[in-house]
């Protein structure tokens, strides 16, 4: 079992900044990527970021030099990522979803764990 807890959502003015965070926990033997994806009303979910194992970062277009994701980190209990989100606009209020691509045994396939997601808002 692998939980994928993001926070740092919240309601900020154009030109704003946040930093959301996602922690990933539990059966976890190897990462090859961590990253964020985004939903906005109406719709569909749409890749914002995401980093490798060796710390190769990959971004969307619309965000590329405004958004930032962290390499992953690694402690005993959660691997973590983090995207600072600069000079924000209101296209990019949307509901962020943290994901891991991970296996859980060197003999084990791929496999995908998302978060809950948390809700960025942009507006004056």
């Amino acid at each position: 079992q692998v939980q994928v807890v993001e926070s740092g959502g919240a309601y900020v003015q154009p030109g704003g900044s946040l930093r959301l965070s996602c922690a990933a926990s539990g059966s976890i033997f190897s990462i090859r990527s961590m990253g964020w994806h985004r939903q906005a009303p109406g719709k569909q979910r749409e890749l914002v970021a995401d980093v490798t194992h060796v710390d190769l970062p990959n971004y969307a277009h619309s965000v590329k030099g405004r958004f930032t994701i962290s390499p992953i980190s690694r402690d005993n209990v959660n691997n973590t990522v983090y995207l600072q989100m600069n000079s924000l606009k209101p296209e990019d209020t949307a509901v962020y979803y943290c994901y891991i691509d991970f296996k859980k045994s060197i003999t084990s396939g791929s496999k995908y764990a998302w978060g809950q997601g948390t809700q960025v808002t942009v507006s004056s």
